[in-house]
């Protein structure tokens, strides 16, 4: 009888220290403290630069089904389009995500547009030029009918920007191993464009100006603590203008 009672002691003590190591390798997601909160609609400037929100252009609103998904992913979204002297047209979309767990993490545009009826005809990887060091970019080009739509896009991961696929992977791994849940962001840019060579030079002006005016602490959170952190730079590339078809959404 002792025996048996002595048997179950261990087993009970044995299950429990599982249960607790388990909790304390189990990632969390790190709650933002009162001076890291933000807001999208602040933080990013309504205008910059010669570039300022056009208010003909109405962002195209997802159905409610689509919509329901988007509110259990992102706590924060931002949709503008933005126009300059020159007439040129900027479609600028952000999604901020506090949990980036393998259920809950950033739904990338390869996926979305395709999902909205879209052919992908290019995909690449691609370093974008900005004052602040070379951001990692993804470049797409996503057409529907008549619709050309060269994109612009990249990711954050924590404080570290990334490009989507194993770069994300990895630094989500790395973070959930540390046991914490990083936040995630998504930033992209679009024009209506046929040429992509052109709409690309004009996305990256536009990113440029846009970050440039940025406060220090905003800036970060878009580009990662790295690039945000360093000193202004000399872009290796300059930007390329083109005309551009109305925007829809």
């Amino acid at each position: 009888m002792n025996r048996r009672f002595a048997i179950s002691v261990v087993l009970g003590l044995a299950m429990a220290g599982t249960s607790a190591l388990t909790g304390a390798l189990t990632p969390k997601a790190r709650v933002p403290q009162a001076h890291e909160q933000f807001s999208l609609e602040q933080m990013i400037p309504q205008r910059f630069g010669d570039w300022r929100i056009d208010p003909s252009v109405v962002p195209l609103q997802p159905d409610p089904e689509q919509q329901s998904v988007l509110e259990k992913i992102y706590d924060q979204t931002l949709s503008r389009t933005y126009i300059n002297e020159a007439g040129q047209r900027v479609m600028l979309s952000i999604a901020y995500g506090g949990d980036q767990s393998k259920s809950l993490q950033l739904h990338l545009p390869e996926v979305c547009y395709v999902a909205q009826g879209f052919q992908m005809e290019k995909e690449a990887e691609d370093n974008l030029p900005t004052r602040f060091g070379e951001l990692p970019v993804k470049r797409l080009v996503a057409r529907l009918h008549e619709r050309n739509e060269p994109i612009t896009y990249w990711i954050t991961i924590g404080e570290h920007a990334a490009r989507a696929g194993i770069q994300q992977k990895l630094r989500r791994l790395a973070y959930g191993l540390s046991g914490e849940i990083p936040d995630g962001m998504l930033v992209r840019v679009s024009t209506i464009q046929a040429s992509d060579t052109q709409a690309y030079g004009v996305q990256d002006r536009f990113v440029t100006d846009m970050l440039t005016v940025m406060a220090p602490r905003d800036r970060a959170r878009l580009l990662g603590a790295g690039l945000a952190g360093t000193a202004p730079v000399q872009a290796h590339a300059q930007p390329r203008g083109g005309s551009q078809l109305p925007a829809r959404g």
